[in-house]
């Protein structure tokens, strides 16, 4: 008898959380570690921070362009976030996925929600703080919003966090501990891709 064990299935993971728990370090540690993963880069309208790089960090786009997109039905998501639009584009997941290689997209909360509708059967994984006064302490020391941005934030944290039932992992991101969130998201796809019944995600 001949047997080979049945080659994995890709895996769509999208990692979510609240504003400031740390995704956009997770994301860039995930890259330094050269994980074997096809990273989509998020489209949005919002203004370019110092330090940032399009094309690396978010595609930053104009309003106008952000439209035709939304148009031609070419965001997997999109939502509107502290007057700012967020999209992920569909033709990068849908490429890889079809190459067999598997996939990250970076949202936030309300994205996520949106995902889950459109493809139930990807992995999705919500990373924690610590505290939600460590959450606070991260957000108010960033000084990259205005008082008016900053008050949204805070306010909207406990409502984020309130959506974890929606979540098939979570993973707390302790500052000084990146490497070991890192570690964790790694192990849930290495699980995810041993599955018996493996997920197929369909776009």
């Amino acid at each position: 008898m001949n047997f080979r064990p049945p080659a994995p299935s890709p895996v769509l993971v999208v990692l979510s959380g609240p504003s400031g728990v740390g995704k956009d370090a997770v994301l860039a540690r995930m890259k330094e570690n050269r994980l074997p993963l096809q990273y989509v880069t998020t489209v949005t309208t919002r203004a370019q921070r110092p330090g940032e790089q399009d094309g690396l960090d978010y595609h930053f786009s104009s309003r106008e362009e952000f439209k035709k997109l939304l148009d031609q039905d070419e965001l997997l998501e999109w939502a509107e976030v502290y007057g700012n639009f967020y999209g992920v584009p569909k033709a990068p997941v849908r490429e890889s996925l079809k190459q067999g290689r598997d996939v990250v997209v970076k949202v936030d909360v309300q994205g996520a929600a949106s995902i889950k509708k459109i493809a139930p059967d990807a992995v999705f994984v919500f990373l924690l703080p610590p505290s939600l006064e460590e959450l606070t302490r991260r957000l108010s020391r960033r000084l990259t919003e205005s008082p008016e941005t900053l008050k949204r934030r805070l306010d909207t944290a406990p409502l984020e966090l309130a959506q974890l039932g929606m979540f098939d992992y979570f993973v707390v991101n302790n500052e000084d501990k990146i490497d070991q969130a890192v570690a964790e998201i790694s192990a849930v796809i290495t699980a995810e891709k041993a599955r018996v019944h493996p997920r197929h995600v369909i776009l």
